[in-house]
């Protein structure tokens, strides 16, 4: 059973820059896709970055050129810089990873940024 573990949220001024990590375990798989979403208070969850194994990525709009989805196959962890971060970037960041193509993906327990003067 794949197992997500988050790190790297907490508080952060206007400005500022965070880096997550997410680890995945308990698979054999290599990860065909792990990416990160997030929900901030009262919306709903939403796609951040993907990152295939293969190494292409889809960003949303809002963070291009501001986050950079990356991966370390070896290490099944998936890490998101954010950089320039805004108040509005204020959420839970979630990990998510699925093993396989066209198989079930699973979800970590999630991270709180805060973007914050």
């Amino acid at each position: 059973q794949v197992q997500l573990v988050e790190s790297g949220g907490g508080l952060v001024q206007p400005g500022g820059s965070l880096r997550l990590s997410c680890a995945a375990s308990g698979s054999s798989s290599s990860m065909y896709e792990m990416g990160w979403y997030r929900q901030a208070p009262g919306k709903q969850r939403e796609v951040v970055a993907v990152i295939r194994y293969g190494g292409d990525t889809n960003y949303a709009d809002s963070v291009k050129g501001r986050f950079t989805i990356s991966r370390d196959n070896a290490k099944k962890t998936v890490y998101l810089q954010m950089n320039s971060l805004k108040p509005e970037d204020t959420a839970i960041f979630y990990c998510n990873a699925r093993p396989f193509v066209n198989g079930p993906s699973v979800w970590g327990q999630g991270t709180q940024v805060t973007v914050s003067s």
